[in-house]
């Protein structure tokens, strides 16, 4: 129901940014230029199908002379979500994409997280978090994963660092679940799985995680992240050299086949592990 509520005062938003354009007689295309996104990113917002960055939101007031009310309506928006500021638009975008790719350095991918690992890594970050709060984290990340199912899921690649299979989150059970999960996804055919192992040494993607989305009617967009903070690539030579670098990954990692071999293998040694303790 919160989420319903949330989306329709995006559609608000939108509509406003479309009233406030057309009085200031604007084309979706002049008001993109000087604000410095796409005509169609504005056709998104106006339809509420993408939210924009609280930057984004912040030049639209100046240019429509606005009051503050975009960037104050955006925040309050923003601050309703489970997920952090930063994150939300890439929740969004997830929605929209007809294209996944994604690298995973030391932690399984959101998408693929077991309620069990989720619960674990958000303990470990927050020990002195409430059950509500760590339930509420838990639930979202749960949330976002549904856009694998159906027909319309978008085509996810996926490529995990051997690091984040030896690494036992929430102990041997959990891990041997978490695998087992992920394993089955990936015979599924709902994601294609990749094991970059470790004696590839130094990679494409040292600083970081790396995400590329692709959407049907909008350019492509990259996301990376650390611990406190994350950052949407939407500038086209930057999203290109994010693509690159991700090619180089795949490059370094083992196929399909040997990866998922590699997962069920110590899937079968953490369940096995469970079962000794």
């Amino acid at each position: 129901m919160a989420k319903a509520r949330r989306q329709d005062t995006w559609a608000f938003f939108g509509q406003e940014l479309k009233a406030q354009r057309e009085t200031k007689e604007l084309t979706q295309t002049e008001l993109g230029d000087l604000v410095f996104v796409s005509g169609g990113y504005i056709g998104q917002f106006e339809q509420g199908i993408r939210k924009p960055q609280l930057d984004v939101a912040r030049r639209i007031d100046v240019v429509l002379q606005t009051g503050g009310f975009f960037e104050r309506t955006c925040k309050r928006l923003v601050n309703a979500s489970p997920y952090a500021s930063y994150f939300e638009p890439v929740v969004e975008l997830e929605r929209l994409a007809t294209k996944i790719c994604e690298f995973a350095p030391t932690v399984m991918p959101g998408l693929l997280q077991t309620a069990e690992y989720a619960r674990a890594v958000t303990l470990a970050a927050n020990p002195f978090a409430t059950d509500a709060y760590v339930e509420e984290k838990v639930t979202a990340r749960l949330d976002r994963a549904q856009i694998l199912k159906g027909t319309t899921r978008p085509e996810y690649w996926v490529i995990v660092h051997e690091n984040a299979l030896l690494i036992p989150v929430g102990g041997a059970a959990v891990m041997a679940a978490q695998l087992e999960h992920m394993a089955t996804l990936a015979r599924e055919r709902v994601a294609l799985v990749m094991v970059l192992p470790r004696a590839a040494g130094a990679h494409a993607s040292m600083a970081g995680s790396l995400k590329l989305m692709e959407f049907t009617d909008a350019p492509p967009t990259g996301y990376t992240e650390t611990a406190f903070s994350g950052t949407l690539l939407d500038d086209p030579a930057v999203v290109k050299r994010a693509q690159r670098a991700y090619d180089l990954l795949r490059v370094a990692a083992l196929s399909p086949e040997a990866s998922l071999a590699l997962i069920e293998s110590a899937a079968e040694d953490y369940r096995r592990c469970a079962s000794t303790t």
